[in-house]
C-alpha cells in the first residue's frame, strides 16, 4: 500500500468518526480543548484497535480464500463505501440532546469502527502492514473525532453527511484501486 493509499484510507476510515463528534460537539454546545482531545482519543483508540481485530480474522482464514482474496478485499470495501454513502445521504437533520457519558461515548465510537475491522479483514488478504495502517487509522480518527467536535456546535447537521458520503467513495476508490492490482480486469 502506497503512503498516498494509506492517507487517504486512513481519512476515509475516520469520515464516520468525524461525522458522530459534529452531534457530540453540537451536544457539548460550546466545547472546551480537553473535551475535544478527549473525544478524540476514544474514538482515534477504538478505531486503531478495531482493524487488528479484523486483520486478525483475516489472517486466520487466509488460507482459505487466497485465490480470492482480492475479490474479498474489493467486495467489502465496496459495501462499506457504499454504506457509508447511504449513511451519508440520509436525512437526519435533528441532532438530538443527550448526556454525555463515556459509556456511550465508548458505544458510539465502537459503532463507528466496525466498518474499519472489516476493512482489517480485507487488509489480510493484501499483505498490507496492519501496524502501520492502523496508526494512520487511529491518528487520523483522533484528529478528525477532536476537530469535528469543535466544529460540531456550528457545522454539524450541515457537514457530517457530505463526511460519510465523501469517505464512502473513497473506500469504493481504493477497492478498485485493490482490484485491479490484482486482476486484468482493468
Amino acid at each position: 500500500m502506497t503512503p498516498f493509499t494509506l492517507l487517504f484510507l486512513a481519512v476515509s476510515m475516520s469520515a464516520d468518526a468525524f461525522a458522530a463528534s459534529l452531534s457530540k460537539g453540537a451536544e457539548l454546545q460550546k466545547p472546551r480543548f480537553r473535551h475535544a482531545i478527549g473525544i478524540g482519543l476514544v474514538f482515534g483508540v477504538i478505531e486503531a484497535i478495531t482493524p487488528i481485530l479484523g486483520w486478525a480474522a483475516g489472517k486466520a482464514s487466509q488460507q482459505y480464500v487466497q485465490a480470492w482474496d482480492h475479490w474479498v478485499a474489493f467486495t467489502l470495501l465496496s459495501i462499506i463505501g457504499l454504506h457509508m454513502m447511504y449513511a451519508g445521504l440520509k436525512k437526519d437533520d435533528k441532532l438530538v440532546q443527550r448526556k454525555q457519558t463515556l459509556w456511550l461515548l465508548v458505544l458510539t465510537a465502537t459503532a463507528t469502527s466496525i466498518d474499519a475491522m472489516a476493512v482489517g479483514a480485507s487488509l489480510a488478504f493484501i499483505d498490507a502492514n496492519i501496524i502501520a495502517t492502523s496508526l494512520a487509522i487511529g491518528l487520523a480518527t483522533t484528529v478528525m473525532a477532536s476537530m469535528g467536535t469543535f466544529l460540531g456546535h456550528k457545522l454539524g447537521k450541515f457537514v457530517g453527511h457530505w463526511a460519510e458520503l465523501i469517505g464512502g467513495i473513497v473506500l469504493m476508490g481504493i477497492g478498485l484501486a485493490v482490484l485491479a492490482e490484482h486482476t486484468a480486469f482493468f
